[in-house]
């Protein structure tokens, strides 16, 4: 009988050694080697070419190379989600045959989500649920507080991969969805269910056969403390499109934002709401991040940021309070710590105000992250109306980013921004002068700036 081999994988980067040894090679981090089982050759395996256990991973098995001109550039159809948002996200719906992973924090509505898009789909497709973390009772509970059409959704309970692919053959689905990877497990690798060997080999077959069937696969993923998906990082390697639902504890919606997109743009965002019946999807998402005061306050401002193929208006707030600190604070939600300790250097070299004996808090209304340097000058404006504790117009739009020079640099899709802000009621605008259009939308004062010092006179 074949001896069974093992080996030395690190679970911070899914590297494998030999041998034990107390620093990983390839990612430098220690005692992170962990020692997994690998199961023996069978008989009669191919060894001077591919086997067909591992041949044809990205679809069907072919011997033959083709010129590139030849290949068929039909459009491939893609499978409505039911929902508007979560089709935006993937840029336009399910692709036959791809492989989707969808991450999140406990109680983001991960599983939620999912099953309200395999209930809707399951009343004119062919859908199979695996659940490994839930009993189907619960499942069913869930579906039923939801109100949700359970007709015609195929259910399993099942964590063992061989299986899941057994009932998959024999159900011919068009849609798999799996509750969640970390759970699953093959019976030729002795490792822990959740292991690096695990959940790397478990997501190989599994992708496998989305791609040989013409399946569209969705796999659950747990994440970190730090907020990354958990596993190893060949997971996000494998699939065709990583998505991460985000959402706080203390807010009722949630942001679906893609961080790889083989279909479709990536950092593409949809916004849900958590209601008692489920996630709904928000269509305009400019109007729930908009919700201010109807009293005038220092340190508000509002701006445009762009996110995947669409503008997005958002609300930033500043406060400043002399600090009885020999180091002050500097506090950033929903941005870059360090770009704003940059951004007021800028205003202390460029602009004349100093707030060195300033804390600085900075907070993007409505859980948004912001990634993009769009927002630069609106976070400097917000910053001098709280430090002169000058509320600004509340019709009063900006963005454009700045230079270490002081100077004010254009950003993508400006004049989508601009006709964004027109169409929420905004009456004036500034911007960088080489986003300023030719003709401004009706109603709509545009003022275009070169430098910071500009922009402060425009204020």
């Amino acid at each position: 009988m074949a001896k069974a081999k093992s080996a030395f994988v690190c679970t911070e980067c899914g590297a494998e050694y030999r041998k034990w040894q107390g620093q990983c090679s390839s990612c430098q981090e220690w005692n992170t080697l962990s020692e997994v089982r690998l199961s023996a050759a069978r008989p009669g395996a191919a060894t001077g070419a591919a086997s067909t256990a591992r041949g044809g991973y990205a679809g069907g098995l072919s011997r033959e190379v083709v010129d590139l001109a030849s290949v068929d550039l039909s459009e491939v159809p893609r499978l409505s989600s039911t929902f508007a948002e979560f089709d935006r996200v993937l840029g336009g719906g399910l692709v036959p045959g791809s492989a989707v992973l969808l991450g999140g924090h406990p109680g983001a509505g991960k599983s939620t989500l999912l099953l309200q898009t395999a209930c809707k789909l399951a009343q004119s497709r062919r859908v199979v649920y695996v659940t490994g973390e839930e009993s189907l009772s619960q499942v069913a509970m869930r579906a039923h507080r939801l109100q949700l059409p359970v007709q015609g959704l195929k259910m399993l309970a099942e964590t063992s991969i061989e299986t899941i692919l057994a009932v998959a053959e024999r159900e011919r689905p068009e849609i798999l969805i799996i509750d969640s990877i970390q759970t699953m497990h093959l019976e030729d690798i002795a490792s822990a269910p959740g292991g690096v060997a695990q959940v790397r080999e478990s997501a190989a077959a599994l992708t496998r056969f989305a791609k040989q069937s013409n399946t569209v696969l969705m796999l659950v993923g747990h994440v970190t403390k730090d907020g990354s998906l958990a596993g190893p990082k060949v997971l996000e390697h494998m699939i065709d499109a990583s998505l991460l639902l985000e959402g706080g504890a203390d807010s009722r919606f949630r942001t679906l934002r893609g961080q790889k997109n083989r279909f479709g743009a990536v950092n593409e965002l949809g916004v849900f709401a958590m209601l008692e019946h489920g996630l709904k999807e928000v269509k305009n998402p400019s109007a729930i991040f908009l919700s201010r005061n109807e009293e005038q306050s220092a340190g508000s401002l509002v701006m445009v940021v762009w996110e995947g193929t669409r503008p997005i208006l958002v609300e930033v707030q500043a406060l400043l309070d002399e600090s009885a600190l020999g180091n002050p604070r500097r506090v950033a939600v929903g941005l870059d710590q360090n770009r704003l300790a940059m951004l007021l250097a800028v205003l202390h070299r460029h602009g004349g105000l100093f707030t060195g004996d300033q804390d600085v808090f900075l907070n993007v209304v409505g859980g948004v992250k912001v990634l993009e340097t769009s927002a630069d000058l609106a976070v400097l404006l917000a910053v001098v109306s709280s430090l002169q504790n000058r509320p600004l117009p509340r019709e009063l739009v900006v963005f454009g980013e700045v230079g270490l020079s002081g100077e004010i640099r254009p950003v993508p899709s400006g004049q989508e921004r601009i006709v964004e802000a027109a169409k929420h009621g905004f009456t004036r605008a500034i911007v960088p002068r080489g986003n300023a259009p030719k003709r401004s939308p009706e109603g709509m004062e545009v003022v275009a700036v070169d430098k910071l010092a500009e922009a402060l006179d425009a204020l």
